[in-house]
């Protein structure tokens, strides 16, 4: 039987029923999982058939009402809560100890929580809170789960790692000169946004290249997608247009789609079959988009020192 080709409607459930045997056993551990997120709409998908369902997020009390909307519809869904706050190292060391200790093996981690896109913020390292949260601490995260993550190898089965990345990285570069000492003279919303989504794609290049592909790590585009968005988050958005004055998304001029259909490219970075072997590779409407990438995100030297700077911003190496 030929396998469906996705595509901007498929949803995340529609790719989990169809590859229900890359889930089944699994254990899948997704960030940012709170109910009006895409991170929701992702472990939606894999409730049903995996093994064990990881959420995180920063609040247990959110956490808790996510697991009670995934038990309503999946009575029998094995789920665990992982407070992780990506803002503080503490918490990324804490939760990363905490999965270690498992029993279980882990199989499968998406990337998907991300910091507001906002204005010049620096978090409790003294570095940008954006950069930080969405790439230094994912980044400090697998380093940690690394050796647990490749623990659960098997002659047909390499653990995949996902970072959430955004078609917004186009509209900058990495300053290299400001990661370790951040200048607000130089800041701006969507460029320290589009900095740090560049980053979770050379970051998805080089750990699957670094692991000699014994990890399959991706990134991904998951389309414009409406949330609950903060303020700050919202105004950033109206001011460079796709927004409307007013809050609205602005339709005329972008093309949305829904958070089941954003999230469908999150679970085939995971777990389809048809991208095994294709590493460092980013995805879009769930299917492989690699001529979407920007010059800057796709230079392998790029992913190389930005491999290399994240570990001198945190003191330490991440080695296999």
């Amino acid at each position: 039987m030929s396998l469906p080709t996705f595509d901007v409607k498929t949803t995340a459930k529609e790719v989990a029923a169809t590859f229900p045997e890359q889930i089944k056993g699994k254990t899948v551990l997704v960030t940012g999982t709170s109910l009006k997120s895409i991170g929701f709409t992702t472990v939606q998908a894999f409730a049903k058939d995996a093994g064990l369902l990881i959420i995180t997020g920063r609040s247990a009390e959110k956490l808790k009402d996510t697991e009670a909307a995934l038990k309503t519809e999946f009575p029998g869904a094995n789920i665990r809560l992982l407070v992780l706050d990506l803002a503080s190292r503490a918490s990324v060391r804490k939760a990363a100890a905490e999965v270690n200790a498992y029993p279980e093996p882990l199989h499968i981690i998406i990337h998907n929580a991300a910091d507001v896109i906002g204005p010049f913020k620096l978090n409790e390292d003294n570095l940008d809170s954006q950069f930080s949260s969405n790439h230094v601490s994912p980044f400090l995260f697998t380093k940690l789960l690394a050796t647990k993550l490749l623990a659960s190898s098997t002659p047909s089965f390499a653990p995949r790692v996902v970072f959430v990345s955004s078609s917004a990285h186009s509209f900058g570069a990495i300053d290299w000169d400001t990661l370790a000492k951040p200048d607000e003279a130089k800041h701006t919303p969507m460029g320290a946004y589009a900095q740090s989504k560049i980053a979770n794609i050379l970051t998805a290049k080089e750990l699957t290249k670094r692991s000699g592909g014994r990890i399959q790590s991706f990134s991904l585009h998951p389309g414009s997608i409406v949330t609950s968005e903060a303020p700050i988050n919202v105004a950033t958005l109206q001011s460079i247009g796709i927004y409307t004055p007013d809050g609205k998304p602005n339709t005329a001029d972008y093309s949305f789609v829904t958070r089941e259909q954003g999230a469908a490219t999150s679970v085939a970075a995971a777990i389809d079959p048809r991208i095994e072997g294709k590493g460092g590779a980013y995805l879009s409407c769930a299917v492989l988009a690699d001529d979407q990438v920007s010059e800057f995100a796709a230079d392998p030297a790029n992913a190389e020192r930005l491999w290399t700077v994240t570990e001198d911003l945190l003191g330490e190496k991440f080695t296999f």
